[in-house]
């Protein structure tokens, strides 16, 4: 099965690093999504949720708050200013990943309609871990 290579990078470090089947984007004109040998694109990030389907065939969710993509026949990499990846290994870990990802998108949303629907997305990643 082929896949892409992606990178999640924020200031402070990586926030993923591997492939992936597929991932979806909160482009700057909406969400978009991205799979193997994808046409080279350089775009915008708006707030939203990056949803990456990984070879396990499992869903990995990181809220991100803004940033660019660049995308390659089969390498993504996207450079964002600030993200929370939707993980743990607890119930406890995972409710406090979903906190810090709400705090990040409130820190910087200038607009209550996207709070509403970034926050929506981020508790219907939670129901999927």
């Amino acid at each position: 099965m082929e896949t892409l290579q992606l990178e999640v990078l924020t200031p402070s470090g990586s926030i993923f690093n591997g492939p992936a089947k597929s991932v979806t984007l909160p482009g700057e004109e909406g969400e978009f999504g991205v799979l193997p040998e994808h046409v080279a694109l350089t775009t915008l990030l708006q707030a939203g949720v990056v949803d990456i389907q990984k070879e396990n065939g499992k869903t990995e969710s990181i809220v991100v708050n803004w940033g660019v993509v660049q995308i390659t026949q089969n390498k993504v990499v996207v450079l964002v200013d600030g993200a929370v990846a939707i993980r743990g290994e607890s119930e406890g870990e995972i409710a406090k990943a979903l906190d810090e990802a709400k705090s990040l998108i409130n820190s910087i949303a200038d607009s209550n309609a996207m709070i509403a629907s970034v926050s929506a997305r981020i508790d219907t990643a939670a129901h999927h871990i």
